[in-house]
């Protein structure tokens, strides 16, 4: 039987493709307010500009590609049952090949009514739609009447992957950071859930914040990175 690795990754694996990252200086909360373009009552003031926001996000995407990060975690396949648990709301890992991605945060390329995906339906995903990068405008309905959003997580909802993410994490032989500064929480705090016995790495090139025993720390950017893990795997 294969051995199971969980791969929890963040902005950093999508960096090198040309995606910006969120927190980061010069990251997208430079620029834009999150509690106006990403939060639930952004949405409920002006959807509007919340649409522009994603459909900027999605035009952009449509350009970017897969980098040697994503490649190589899809490769990790080859010999291990992979679980992708990312931040991330692009489509970069399927793209790469990867096989199973749970993506805690929603994805830019799929839309929703606004009246579903939400505790009254059990986060149902029933009527999500992949729109792809096409944009999404005021008065355009779904099929019940209700305006179409992005299917996103906004800030001030739940994260109703976080179970099925905590589940994946516990059945895991190894644990796999990359591309996140474990500093968003309650995805930071998911490598804790794995087996006592399971070795956690971490590919950041900056200083890991984190103290923890179990943490091997591989200080460098994300493809070179996963080059030194696929070698430290033989």
């Amino acid at each position: 039987m294969k051995k199971r690795i969980a791969v929890l990754t963040g902005a950093g694996v999508s960096a090198e493709s040309g995606l910006s990252t969120y927190r980061d200086n010069g990251g997208l909360w430079d620029n834009y307010d999150p509690m106006e373009v990403a939060s639930a009552e952004g949405w409920a003031r002006n959807p509007g500009l919340v649409l522009d926001f994603y459909n900027m996000q999605r035009e952009h995407l449509r350009d970017i590609k897969p980098n040697e990060a994503h490649r190589l975690i899809a490769q990790l396949e080859e010999k291990y049952t992979v679980d992708v648990i990312t931040q991330n709301v692009d489509n970069l890992h399927e793209r790469a090949g990867s096989s199973h991605v749970i993506h805690l945060h929603g994805e830019v390329t799929k839309i929703r009514p606004e009246n579903t995906c939400n505790e009254y339906d059990g986060f149902s995903e029933r009527y999500v739609v992949d729109c792809g990068y096409e944009r999404v405008s005021l008065g355009d309905l779904a099929p019940n009447g209700a305006q179409y959003r992005p299917h996103i997580v906004f800030f001030g909802e739940a994260v109703p992957k976080m179970e099925a993410a905590i589940d994946l994490v516990a059945q895991a032989d190894i644990i796999l950071i990359v591309g996140t500064s474990l500093q968003v929480y309650p995805a930071a705090g998911l490598y804790r859930y794995s087996n006592p016995d399971a070795p956690v790495y971490i590919i950041d090139p900056s200083d890991v914040v984190v103290r923890d025993p179990r943490l091997q720390h591989i200080r460098a950017v994300a493809s070179e990175g996963m080059r030194q893990f696929v070698a430290k795997l033989g």
